[in-house]
């Protein structure tokens, strides 16, 4: 069964995230960091897309970027599949190396783009690695005070109105600096998947209808259910209702478990 197609941004821009499979570190140390840095100004010149913003988290990476004469679906691909073969290579290691699918969102408005700008830039410091914005060594942020290659300071800057006197650049580190609580994509949103996406991973598990599920054997029945868990945002209700297996058997599997790895809807 094919993914669910992503909603295109009007805008052109996407806030992305690229995490390490299973939560695993992608950097290991500064160097990797710097590698993945000189793979964006690459491909930035390569692709042509805008890039407003970036964080480089030990386990995930995210980006403020602007698609243009490519979909950034294909440009995503290209960074991290150029960025893993040296990764792979530096650590004499083979496969995957980033989550299969990143997640985006969309951009729609001027005020969702600044929230994202510091969402992204006060990453660090909402996770307790720096002090203020400006500490963060793995980030943007600075790089809107200096010449850069790969930052497109201007869009961002421009959202900045000087009609009250203040010069935009403190307009701007004010803004950076303003303790909130923005809420903008992340790995710890708890996500929600659709039917069609359970399904979907039924069908990765070699179970292509309910009524197969129904038929199994009792315990490789349930082995099935127990790897749903895998899959982040799977309730109880909805693997019932997608099974046709009972509520109660599902919670008995969740008690004989003793993880509580479903939460009810």
């Amino acid at each position: 069964m094919p993914r669910v197609a992503r909603k295109k941004s009007r805008s052109g821009i996407y806030h992305v995230i690229l995490r390490g499979v299973n939560k695993q570190t992608i950097f290991e140390e500064d160097e990797d960091r710097s590698r993945l840095l000189n793979v964006l100004q690459r491909y930035k010149e390569k692709c042509n897309f805008k890039l407003y913003a970036y964080c480089l988290m030990d386990n995930h990476i995210h980006l403020l970027i602007r698609e243009t004469d490519e979909p950034i679906g294909l440009s995503i691909q290209r960074i991290s599949s150029s960025y893993v073969r040296w990764y792979n290579m530096k650590y004499e290691r083979c496969g995957h190396l980033f989550q299969e699918r990143y997640r985006s969102e969309n951009i729609e408005s001027k005020r969702y783009f600044l929230t994202v700008l510091r969402y992204i830039h006060q990453n660090p410091v909402k996770a307790g690695l720096a002090e203020n914005v400006f500490e963060a060594k793995w980030t943007s942020i600075n790089e809107y005070f200096s010449a850069t290659c790969l930052i497109d300071i201007d869009f961002g800057l421009s959202l900045f109105s000087s009609g009250n006197g203040k010069p935009v650049i403190q307009a701007f580190v004010d803004y950076m600096s303003t303790s909130n609580n923005d809420e903008c994509l992340d790995y710890w949103d708890r996500v929600k998947l659709t039917d069609n996406e359970v399904k979907e991973s039924l069908h990765e598990m070699g179970i292509p209808s309910s009524s197969v599920l129904q038929k199994m054997k009792r315990e490789e029945r349930d082995a099935v259910l127990l790897q749903l868990k895998e899959t982040t945002g799977v309730s109880i209700r909805q693997i019932s209702r997608i099974t046709g297996i009972s509520k109660s058997v599902i919670h008995r599997l969740e008690r004989d478990r003793g993880t509580g790895f479903l939460s009810q809807e």
